[in-house]
């Protein structure tokens, strides 16, 4: 998993609240258990007419968002089914950061096992960040996960709250297997005893 360190990219503003995870990225883009080719599924319900073209009035279809790396959210983002297909939709189209009042639970620690930080931050906060995200291409957050802190284009300087573990986990690039993968001298010396004591095994 890539690790998350800083990040400065254009953020691009979703004021919609309930974003469920069929939103963030319909049944029929389910049949793949691929991590990469998502993107283009991505909020696709929205971001496509039904003729297959591109509808222009959706955020990330506008020329000033089309490489946006942050979403500034509504409540609730990712609410609904558990699918672990959501993050990857938005990593895969290249968005590292989701920020928002909450988060469901299983998309929010979903999230930290992709590589995608959901951040959480006070309404008052999150109306300051959708006002900066709302400003086009000159639209650019920054992300210091190591001072937990977002910078705006004028400054401004937001902080946030961060379990330790998890931030470890992002700062870190670890996901499940790398967690485990740091334990591997541990377990290597476990094995070779086990095989010493326990032959028939």
């Amino acid at each position: 998993m890539e690790k998350f360190t800083k990040l400065t990219g254009v953020a691009a503003p979703m004021p919609i609240v309930n974003v469920d995870t069929d939103m963030i990225i319909p049944k029929d883009y389910l049949k793949t258990i691929k991590r990469t080719g998502l993107g283009t599924g991505l909020f696709a319900e929205m971001r496509y007419n039904d003729d297959g073209s591109e509808n222009p009035d959706f955020v990330l279809n506008k020329p000033a968002y089309r490489k946006a790396q942050i979403l500034v959210a509504g409540d609730n983002f990712g609410c609904g089914s558990s699918r672990e297909h959501a993050p990857w939709a938005l990593l895969d189209f290249g968005i590292r950061c989701v920020i928002s009042t909450s988060f469901a639970d299983i998309f929010y620690n979903n999230c930290f096992k992709n590589g995608v930080l959901p951040i959480t931050v006070s309404p008052e906060d999150l109306e300051k960040l959708m006002d900066d995200a709302s400003r086009g291409s000159n639209a650019t957050l920054s992300i210091d996960l190591e001072a937990k802190e977002i910078r705006g284009p004028d400054g401004g300087v937001v902080k946030f709250d961060l379990d330790d573990f998890k931030r470890h986990c992002m700062l870190n690039g670890l996901d499940d297997i790398g967690l485990t993968m740091e334990k591997a001298g541990a377990i290597a010396s476990f094995e070779k005893r086990n095989a010493e004591q326990r032959p028939w095994a």
